[in-house]
């Protein structure tokens, strides 16, 4: 790891003007992502802001009913937030089932959803890798993909977003905003991820040197009853090969409202919105919950040692759906 600088932001005011002066600065939230980077070399700050002073640690409640998340907010504390637990269950699931108790304690909101891939390739230096260096090449194609994208890749890369977190505002329309050296600016979550196409290394929609402050999640009633499930190779501190964060209800046996996000298959925390058309209106059962799962993984192009995903996801769709019915049923 090369030296580098070290400077305490106090205000975010502050904090973007010292990435404004240096490009080559980078914020160091819980440093749960970044360090290890820096330590392998992919990332090489010449200074570290630290924004964990800043006074953006509070959950607060929004005037329409939803919730205010400030960007330092750790991941254990906004997991067993009250209001996160009973209106938002699936994130309180989804942060739980991330990395460890020790990361959590660390890792931050805002961080958490810049959180580089975990593919071999990006991390590696003695690979090519055109997310860390454009126009390289993306030697997964070819290589190991076993647990990589099957929506939404292009040739130029085909690793996934590792973040659990992620899947779940994703499923409950979140807005992220941010401080810029030209002022605020607010993105919803559908929007914040960019597509891979040819160009990998851009990843947000952030402007350059922006700084998160906050995410948003309107009031969302169907929320309440929600559920976050992750399939992993392990039991515990795994990256998921599959995930699925759902919200269900179900009035006279009929789907009136869903949402469905879908995790580890893609650049990006998927936006399931072929299977939502599929399920809303329709009779909330098992042939309903199998369409809408066909209806967007209709889309996948999977490569050759990765297929199981579709079908992982496929069952995993629908048996997360058919808990929720049956909870509505109750």
């Amino acid at each position: 790891m090369r030296e580098f600088g070290y400077q305490r932001a106090h205000d975010v005011t502050g904090a973007v003007s010292l990435l404004a002066a240096d490009p080559d600065a980078r914020y160091l939230g819980g440093g749960t992502n970044l360090v290890d980077l820096m330590k392998t070399g992919v990332e090489r700050p010449a200074l570290l802001v630290d924004v964990r002073e800043l006074p953006l640690d509070r959950v607060e409640p929004t005037a329409d009913g939803g919730l205010r998340i400030g960007a330092t907010v750790t991941n254990s504390d906004l997991a067993v937030h009250p209001e996160v637990r009973r209106t938002y269950p699936a994130l309180t699931q989804a942060l739980l089932a991330g990395a460890s108790g020790q990361l959590r304690n660390m890792a931050t909101v805002g961080g958490n959803l810049l959180q580089r891939t975990r593919c071999g390739y990006f991390t590696d230096l003695s690979q090519p890798c055109n997310k860390r260096a454009p126009g390289t090449g993306c030697p997964a194609v070819a290589g190991e993909h076993h647990n990589h994208a099957v929506l939404g890749a292009s040739d130029h890369c085909v690793a996934v977003h590792p973040s659990d977190m992620g899947v779940a505002l994703t499923a409950f329309d979140a807005v992220v905003s941010y401080e810029s050296a030209e002022g605020p600016g607010e993105v919803p979550i559908s929007d914040f991820y960019l597509p891979v196409g040819d160009t990998p290394h851009r990843e947000t929609a952030l402007p350059p040197g922006a700084l998160i402050t906050h995410v948003t999640l309107p009031a969302a009633p169907v929320a309440a009853r929600s559920r976050y499930r992750k399939v992993r190779e392990r039991a515990s501190y795994a990256f998921a090969i599959g995930s699925v964060a759902a919200a269900l209800t179900v009035e006279d046996g009929r789907v009136r409202e869903a949402r469905l996000a879908l995790g580890a298959v893609a650049s990006r925390p998927w936006r399931a919105r072929a299977a939502e058309a599929v399920l809303v209106g329709a009779s909330a059962d098992g042939a309903t919950f199998a369409a809408a799962a066909d209806a967007e993984l209709a889309a996948a192009r999977p490569l050759p040692h990765n297929g199981y995903k579709v079908t992982l996801m496929r069952n995993l769709v629908v048996s997360v759906l058919t808990e929720l019915a049956g909870e509505d049923a109750r």
